[in-house]
């Protein structure tokens, strides 16, 4: 019988393998479009002609090649199709795109899903939203793209499937801010949707994400809580946890944020499913974001001092050291120590081959879904806070 042996490996080992596998939280992916993602764009300033109309209408929607939402009628919510990368064939993935402009003058809120393709309650999510808003009412603007990755969406997969070199399969929100003059489908298709859709558009950005497919998580944040602005929406949520931490430079909501957009990531449990007692606790925090801005009027409901919210800067993973069958013996949001089993594993035979233990103390972010694992497989995520009791001596430097 195997114990985990977690010595050896440092802090910074242990934040790269978590951030692997939880929802948009994760290793970026190293390939030739992510690299030129960064400051390599050529491509023409963002809405200099206004919103730009292809002619094309699909299901009675207008098709857009660049958002302007200062030439929208105000007080009513507009529904388009925004005109993304090609296809191999030569047809195009177009993105679901709709409005609400306030009546009146005001800030700007994005509301964004479907950057991977198994994360379905960000998109019922942002639906319940737009139901609830009342342009006529408003003073300002909501924009919501509920389907960045279609190709990713259509399969139910979390990369999008990229045909240029032998059908790679790339994770778009690890190459934003995009580029459109890349060799990368994928990659392209990410800077025509930042240049032309959302950054001219927004003063505020939400990402909305679930758990990786294979993975649950408790309701949670990934947040810059170093910047003001990003710390006080990311409160008005009555979640469960915040993990306070930059992440990747590839995210869709650090690109946002190097371009004065202040923008986090919120995780809605699980992949691939509706889960609508999740769902609602986002709906509710959302629309306390958009009166937080005075988007919208009427009273702040519960946040995070309701919830109890519990505020993390630090994550580590418990990694399979064998394959075969995983039994959990923790469950999300649960407060563990140093030292604590967490999980055992089992052979075809139910021997017991490995039991793992908690390197250090906190609280379950995130846990395996899926009955196997092969080794190096991350099956639990503890996050802690480095400055409270919750989490207990340091284990790893």
């Amino acid at each position: 019988m195997a114990a985990q042996d977690n010595e050896g490996v440092d802090r910074r080992s242990f934040m790269i393998a978590s951030v692997a596998t939880v929802g948009a939280v994760g290793l970026m992916a190293k390939t030739a479009g992510a690299q030129t993602a960064s400051g390599q764009d050529s491509s023409p300033p963002a809405n200099a002609q206004g919103t730009v109309y292809t002619g094309d209408v699909i299901d009675g929607k207008r098709v857009i090649s660049s958002l302007d939402i200062a030439d929208l009628e105000p007080g009513k919510k507009h529904s388009f199709y925004f005109k993304g990368v090609q296809m191999p064939t030569g047809q195009t993935w177009h993105v679901s795109v709709m409005i609400a402009k306030g009546a009146t003058p005001g800030k700007r809120l994005g509301l964004i899903g479907g950057v991977h393709g198994d994360e379905m309650s960000p998109v019922r999510t942002i639906q319940l939203v737009m139901d609830q808003l009342d342009p006529a009412a408003m003073s300002g603007t909501v924009i919501a793209v509920f389907d960045i990755s279609r190709p990713a969406l259509e399969g139910m997969a979390r990369r999008w499937p990229s045909s240029g070199r032998g059908m790679d399969l790339i994770d778009i929100n690890r190459v934003f801010p995009g580029n459109e003059q890349a060799p990368e489908a994928a990659v392209r298709h990410a800077g025509l949707v930042f240049n032309r859709l959302l950054r001219p558009n927004l003063d505020y950005g939400i990402d909305f994400h679930t758990a990786a497919t294979g993975m649950d998580m408790t309701t949670f944040h990934l947040a810059r809580m170093d910047l003001p602005e990003v710390r006080a929406m990311a409160e008005l949520y009555p979640i469960k946890q915040i993990f306070d931490n930059k992440a990747e430079p590839g995210l869709l909501a650090n690109a946002l944020i190097d371009a004065g957009i202040p923008a986090f990531t919120p995780e809605i449990g699980r992949p691939r499913v509706f889960d609508y007692e999740m769902i609602d606790l986002f709906v509710e925090g959302t629309m306390n974001v958009a009166k937080h801005h005075g988007i919208v009027s009427g009273a702040i409901g519960r946040t995070g001092k309701d919830s109890n919210i519990f505020i993390a800067d630090g994550m580590f993973p418990v990694i399979t050291t064998h394959g075969g069958f995983v039994e959990l013996l923790v469950q999300l949001d649960e407060t563990v120590e140093a030292g604590q089993k967490v999980a055992i594993q089992r052979n075809t035979f139910g021997e017991v081959v490995a039991e793992y233990e908690a390197a250090r103390g906190g609280k379950v972010g995130a846990r395996r879904t899926d009955a196997t694992a092969e080794p190096g497989t991350p099956i639990v995520f503890i996050i802690f806070d480095s400055a409270s009791a919750v989490g207990g001596d340091v284990v790893v430097e």
